[in-house]
Protein backbone atom coordinates (compact mmCIF):
# COMPACT_ATOMS: atom_id res chain seq x y z
CA UNK A 1 0.00 0.00 0.00
CA UNK A 2 1.26 3.79 -1.02
CA UNK A 3 0.65 6.24 1.12
CA UNK A 4 1.67 9.79 0.53
CA UNK A 5 2.94 12.44 3.07
CA UNK A 6 3.53 15.89 2.39
CA UNK A 7 7.31 17.26 3.45
CA UNK A 8 7.74 21.11 3.43
CA UNK A 9 11.15 23.10 3.30
CA UNK A 10 10.07 25.16 6.79
CA UNK A 11 13.21 27.87 5.70
CA UNK A 12 11.46 29.29 2.65
CA UNK A 13 8.76 31.97 4.50
CA UNK A 14 6.99 29.55 6.64
CA UNK A 15 5.05 31.76 8.94
CA UNK A 16 2.55 30.62 11.39
CA UNK A 17 -0.23 31.50 9.98
CA UNK A 18 0.91 29.54 7.22
CA UNK A 19 1.60 26.22 9.06
CA UNK A 20 -1.22 26.35 10.97
CA UNK A 21 -3.23 26.34 8.11
CA UNK A 22 -0.78 23.40 6.16
CA UNK A 23 -1.52 21.48 9.68
CA UNK A 24 -5.05 21.30 9.51
CA UNK A 25 -5.58 20.67 5.78
CA UNK A 26 -3.08 18.02 5.72
CA UNK A 27 -4.90 16.18 8.13
CA UNK A 28 -8.25 16.75 6.77
CA UNK A 29 -7.28 15.82 3.23
CA UNK A 30 -5.91 12.08 4.26
CA UNK A 31 -2.15 12.46 3.48
CA UNK A 32 -0.59 10.25 5.68
CA UNK A 33 2.19 12.44 7.47
CA UNK A 34 3.75 15.83 7.78
CA UNK A 35 7.27 17.14 7.74
CA UNK A 36 9.57 19.44 7.31
CA UNK A 37 13.28 20.40 6.94
CA UNK A 38 15.30 21.79 9.85
CA UNK A 39 17.09 24.59 8.75
CA UNK A 40 18.14 28.41 10.63
CA UNK A 41 18.10 29.83 6.97
CA UNK A 42 18.58 29.19 3.51
CA UNK A 43 21.27 27.53 1.79
CA UNK A 44 22.10 31.18 0.05
CA UNK A 45 20.56 34.61 0.33
CA UNK A 46 17.99 36.02 0.70
CA UNK A 47 16.83 35.06 4.11
CA UNK A 48 13.40 33.78 4.98
CA UNK A 49 11.27 33.12 8.19
CA UNK A 50 12.06 29.89 9.04
CA UNK A 51 10.17 28.38 12.10
CA UNK A 52 11.94 26.59 14.47
CA UNK A 53 11.54 22.79 13.96
CA UNK A 54 10.43 21.53 17.20
CA UNK A 55 8.12 23.98 18.39
CA UNK A 56 6.41 23.83 14.71
CA UNK A 57 5.94 20.45 15.46
CA UNK A 58 5.12 20.43 19.14
CA UNK A 59 2.26 22.70 17.76
CA UNK A 60 1.05 19.97 15.15
CA UNK A 61 1.51 17.16 17.62
CA UNK A 62 -1.54 19.04 19.90
CA UNK A 63 -3.78 20.05 16.80
CA UNK A 64 -3.91 16.58 15.24
CA UNK A 65 -5.16 13.44 15.79
CA UNK A 66 -4.06 11.00 12.61
CA UNK A 67 -1.28 12.24 10.40
CA UNK A 68 2.01 10.85 11.30
CA UNK A 69 5.03 13.90 11.68
CA UNK A 70 8.54 14.37 12.01
CA UNK A 71 11.88 16.19 10.93
CA UNK A 72 13.48 15.32 7.41
CA UNK A 73 15.86 15.46 8.91
CA UNK A 74 17.06 16.45 11.73
CA UNK A 75 20.99 16.94 12.19
CA UNK A 76 23.39 16.05 14.36
CA UNK A 77 25.80 19.28 13.48
CA UNK A 78 23.72 21.59 15.39
CA UNK A 79 20.91 19.27 17.26
CA UNK A 80 22.50 17.71 20.55
CA UNK A 81 21.28 14.02 20.03
CA UNK A 82 20.95 13.85 23.97
CA UNK A 83 18.29 16.64 23.85
CA UNK A 84 16.65 15.61 20.54
CA UNK A 85 15.85 12.19 21.90
CA UNK A 86 14.14 13.57 24.65
CA UNK A 87 12.48 16.42 22.79
CA UNK A 88 11.08 13.32 20.21
CA UNK A 89 10.06 10.96 22.91
CA UNK A 90 7.97 13.79 25.08
CA UNK A 91 6.36 14.45 20.89
CA UNK A 92 5.79 10.99 20.03
CA UNK A 93 3.76 10.44 23.81
CA UNK A 94 1.86 13.45 23.13
CA UNK A 95 1.07 12.56 19.63
CA UNK A 96 -0.01 9.10 21.03
CA UNK A 97 2.68 7.29 19.16
CA UNK A 98 3.30 9.46 15.70
CA UNK A 99 6.60 11.13 15.76
CA UNK A 100 8.78 9.92 13.06
CA UNK A 101 12.49 11.34 13.73
CA UNK A 102 14.63 11.85 11.38
CA UNK A 103 18.19 11.91 11.54
CA UNK A 104 20.87 13.51 9.68
CA UNK A 105 24.43 14.30 9.42
CA UNK A 106 24.25 18.47 8.55
CA UNK A 107 25.47 19.50 5.43
CA UNK A 108 24.36 23.02 4.55
CA UNK A 109 27.57 24.93 5.12
CA UNK A 110 25.92 28.73 5.38
CA UNK A 111 23.79 28.00 8.39
CA UNK A 112 26.64 26.52 10.46
CA UNK A 113 28.65 29.34 9.60
CA UNK A 114 25.96 32.53 9.92
CA UNK A 115 25.02 30.41 13.32
CA UNK A 116 28.77 29.26 15.08
CA UNK A 117 28.27 25.83 14.79
CA UNK A 118 31.26 23.23 13.51
CA UNK A 119 29.96 21.65 10.26
CA UNK A 120 32.90 19.77 9.87
CA UNK A 121 34.38 17.71 6.68
CA UNK A 122 32.46 14.53 5.59
CA UNK A 123 34.57 11.99 7.76
CA UNK A 124 33.58 14.29 10.34
CA UNK A 125 29.94 14.51 10.17
CA UNK A 126 29.88 10.48 9.45
CA UNK A 127 31.47 9.87 12.48
CA UNK A 128 29.67 12.12 14.38
CA UNK A 129 26.39 10.92 12.76
CA UNK A 130 27.22 7.38 13.87
CA UNK A 131 27.80 8.46 17.24
CA UNK A 132 24.59 10.47 17.46
CA UNK A 133 23.05 7.45 16.38
CA UNK A 134 24.24 4.98 18.62
CA UNK A 135 23.30 7.53 21.83
CA UNK A 136 19.78 7.99 20.36
CA UNK A 137 19.53 4.36 20.13
CA UNK A 138 20.63 3.70 23.20
CA UNK A 139 18.54 6.10 24.68
CA UNK A 140 15.35 5.04 23.37
CA UNK A 141 15.49 0.97 23.64
CA UNK A 142 17.74 0.79 27.31
CA UNK A 143 15.80 0.81 30.31
CA UNK A 144 18.42 0.96 32.15
CA UNK A 145 21.47 3.95 32.93
CA UNK A 146 23.29 4.48 29.99
CA UNK A 147 27.07 4.72 29.43
CA UNK A 148 29.03 5.65 26.50
CA UNK A 149 32.21 7.23 25.73
CA UNK A 150 32.42 8.75 22.11
CA UNK A 151 34.71 11.55 20.60
CA UNK A 152 31.50 13.85 20.22
CA UNK A 153 29.34 12.67 22.34
CA UNK A 154 29.49 11.31 26.46
CA UNK A 155 26.90 9.53 28.72
CA UNK A 156 27.48 8.70 31.96
CA UNK A 157 24.80 6.62 33.51
CA UNK A 158 22.05 8.22 31.74
CA UNK A 159 18.19 7.71 31.80
CA UNK A 160 16.00 8.75 29.40
CA UNK A 161 12.61 9.63 31.35
CA UNK A 162 10.18 9.40 31.49
CA UNK A 163 10.55 6.39 29.37
CA UNK A 164 8.84 6.41 26.17
CA UNK A 165 5.14 4.74 26.05
CA UNK A 166 5.92 3.29 23.26
CA UNK A 167 7.96 0.62 23.36
CA UNK A 168 11.45 1.65 22.07
CA UNK A 169 9.80 5.21 21.55
CA UNK A 170 9.73 7.44 18.16
CA UNK A 171 10.81 5.57 14.88
CA UNK A 172 13.94 6.21 13.52
CA UNK A 173 14.29 7.21 9.83
CA UNK A 174 17.54 7.88 8.14
CA UNK A 175 17.87 9.69 4.45
CA UNK A 176 20.53 9.19 1.76
CA UNK A 177 21.95 6.57 -0.98
CA UNK A 178 25.52 6.30 -0.15
CA UNK A 179 26.10 2.24 -0.31
CA UNK A 180 29.83 2.43 1.40
CA UNK A 181 28.33 4.72 4.71
CA UNK A 182 25.00 5.77 4.53
CA UNK A 183 23.19 2.48 3.88
CA UNK A 184 25.15 0.73 6.65
CA UNK A 185 24.17 2.60 9.00
CA UNK A 186 20.42 2.83 8.04
CA UNK A 187 20.65 -1.15 7.87
CA UNK A 188 22.25 -0.68 11.97
CA UNK A 189 19.63 1.79 13.29
CA UNK A 190 16.51 2.98 11.25
CA UNK A 191 13.50 1.94 10.86
CA UNK A 192 12.48 3.50 7.78
CA UNK A 193 14.68 4.49 5.22
CA UNK A 194 13.96 7.76 3.10
CA UNK A 195 15.89 8.25 -0.65
CA UNK A 196 15.64 11.51 -2.12
CA UNK A 197 14.55 12.66 -5.99
CA UNK A 198 15.48 9.13 -7.59
CA UNK A 199 13.89 7.87 -10.50
CA UNK A 200 11.81 4.21 -9.72
CA UNK A 201 14.59 2.15 -11.24
CA UNK A 202 17.79 3.96 -8.83
CA UNK A 203 15.47 3.58 -6.30
CA UNK A 204 14.96 -0.33 -6.28
CA UNK A 205 18.48 -0.38 -7.25
CA UNK A 206 19.27 0.90 -3.58
CA UNK A 207 16.85 -1.08 -2.00
CA UNK A 208 18.56 -4.24 -3.17
CA UNK A 209 21.50 -2.87 -1.83
CA UNK A 210 19.83 -2.05 1.65
CA UNK A 211 18.47 -5.67 1.79
CA UNK A 212 21.62 -7.27 1.48
CA UNK A 213 23.19 -5.18 4.63
CA UNK A 214 20.00 -5.68 6.22
CA UNK A 215 20.79 -9.82 5.87
CA UNK A 216 24.53 -8.59 6.96
CA UNK A 217 23.86 -6.83 9.82
CA UNK A 218 20.95 -9.71 11.19
CA UNK A 219 17.49 -7.87 9.72
CA UNK A 220 15.04 -8.64 7.59
CA UNK A 221 14.52 -6.71 4.59
CA UNK A 222 10.98 -5.98 6.07
CA UNK A 223 12.31 -4.29 9.33
CA UNK A 224 12.26 -1.17 7.49
CA UNK A 225 9.93 0.92 5.69
CA UNK A 226 10.82 2.17 2.42
CA UNK A 227 10.36 5.58 1.51
CA UNK A 228 10.71 8.39 -1.54
CA UNK A 229 10.64 11.87 -1.59
CA UNK A 230 9.54 13.80 -5.17
CA UNK A 231 9.47 17.39 -5.15
CA UNK A 232 6.28 19.51 -6.36
CA UNK A 233 6.14 23.15 -7.50
CA UNK A 234 2.68 24.75 -7.15
CA UNK A 235 0.88 28.43 -8.64
CA UNK A 236 -1.77 30.25 -8.24
CA UNK A 237 -1.24 30.64 -12.20
CA UNK A 238 1.60 29.66 -14.73
CA UNK A 239 3.36 33.07 -14.10
CA UNK A 240 3.79 32.16 -10.61
CA UNK A 241 4.74 28.12 -11.28
CA UNK A 242 7.72 29.63 -13.94
CA UNK A 243 9.12 32.26 -11.33
CA UNK A 244 8.98 29.39 -8.42
CA UNK A 245 10.95 27.46 -10.92
CA UNK A 246 13.47 29.46 -12.40
CA UNK A 247 13.81 30.18 -8.57
CA UNK A 248 14.85 26.69 -7.56
CA UNK A 249 16.78 26.35 -11.30
CA UNK A 250 19.05 29.28 -9.79
CA UNK A 251 19.48 27.97 -6.54
CA UNK A 252 23.03 26.10 -5.50
CA UNK A 253 22.41 22.10 -6.27
CA UNK A 254 22.40 21.80 -2.71
CA UNK A 255 22.28 17.51 -3.52
CA UNK A 256 25.69 17.89 -4.34
CA UNK A 257 26.87 19.11 -0.84
CA UNK A 258 24.54 16.16 0.90
CA UNK A 259 25.74 13.19 2.44
CA UNK A 260 23.76 11.22 -0.39
CA UNK A 261 26.19 9.36 -2.08
CA UNK A 262 28.81 8.96 0.79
Amino acid sequence: MVAVSLMLEGQYGVTWPHWKNLVAEAENLGFAGMFRSDHFTNASPPDMDSLEMIVSLTYLADHTRRIHFGPLVAPFSFRNPMLLVRQAAALDDLSNGRMILGLGAGWQEREHHLFGFELGDIPTRIARFEEGLEVVTRLLKSDEPVTYEGHFFQLRGASLLPRPQRPGGPRILIGGTGPKRTLPLVARYADIWNASFLSPDEFRKHSAILDGLLGEAGRKAGDVKRTLMRGLFFGRDMAELDRRLRWRSEDPDYMEKSLQEV
